[in-house]
């Protein structure tokens, strides 16, 4: 329906900057072109973290390994990985990790029916894999809103050794009380672009810091005016990016 209003509203042609989901582009019935921010993310971290050679690139969890493992290779650095998560017996229960019912339920179901049970599901311990010790940890993402999965990343990374941390995301949603956990938290900078204004969340969080990716929608919009080709934004970004 979303995309249904835009179509017959008259739009045509769609600037994204860094999509959730790369597959949702398909979902329209018009050019769409979905920028990168992550050049200007990459920028900063070789101008304004001098001995960022000493960095591991972070993935908070294994869903964010693929861009953790983009930003290693262009910054010729290690990676690290985060699994698992804390216990917490009341999250179980409602993503179902208590499932499936028992076998006495199911046998009441259909007593002959004789089916294997799953083993429930069972949160594994917070392991990293990569060494953090004596490092700069820089975790990267798209999104940064909820910020308590950040806040245990961090912890966890000081616990392993890791004596900086950096948050890296495109989108700085950072609602509610973010900035207030971010400021007592053990992350030492988080860096977001301006995709989204966040001007008083940095007056509640000086360890909030802005990258500027105004001029690469600007040229976008000025190639698509002016009937000029789009490929010159997405040099050298793979497919994976």
């Amino acid at each position: 329906l979303f995309v249904s209003l835009f179509y017959f509203k008259g739009l045509t042609h769609l600037i994204t900057m860094d999509l959730h989901q790369k597959e949702i582009q398909g979902f329209f019935n018009i050019p769409v072109d979905n920028l990168r921010a992550s050049p200007f993310l990459l920028q900063y971290i070789q101008e304004e973290i001098p001995d960022y050679r000493n960095a591991v690139i972070v993935a908070k969890s294994p869903a964010s390994a693929k861009r953790a493992q983009s930003f290693a290779e262009r910054l010729r650095l290690g990676i690290a990985v985060i699994h698992g998560e804390a216990q917490d017996a009341e999250s179980d229960m409602v993503d179902g990790r208590h499932s499936p019912p028992t076998a006495k339920y199911v046998a009441a179901i259909h007593p002959s029916l004789e089916i294997p049970m799953l083993i429930p599901k069972e949160k594994p311990p917070i392991t990293v894999v990569g060494d953090v010790g004596g490092r700069i940890a820089i975790i990267v993402d798209d999104i940064i809103d909820d910020v308590d999965t950040f806040l245990a990343a961090a912890e966890t990374l000081k616990e392993r050794g890791a004596y900086k941390i950096f948050v890296m995301a495109t989108h700085g949603l950072l609602s509610s009380d973010a900035p207030r956990l971010i400021e007592e938290s053990a992350i030492d900078e988080v860096v977001v672009t301006n995709t989204i204004p966040h001007e008083i969340q940095k007056l509640q969080c000086p360890k909030i810091k802005t990258v500027d990716i105004s001029m690469i929608l600007s040229e976008a919009i000025r190639r698509i005016h002016n009937g000029e080709s789009m490929s010159y934004l997405f040099r050298n970004i793979g497919v994976d990016d």
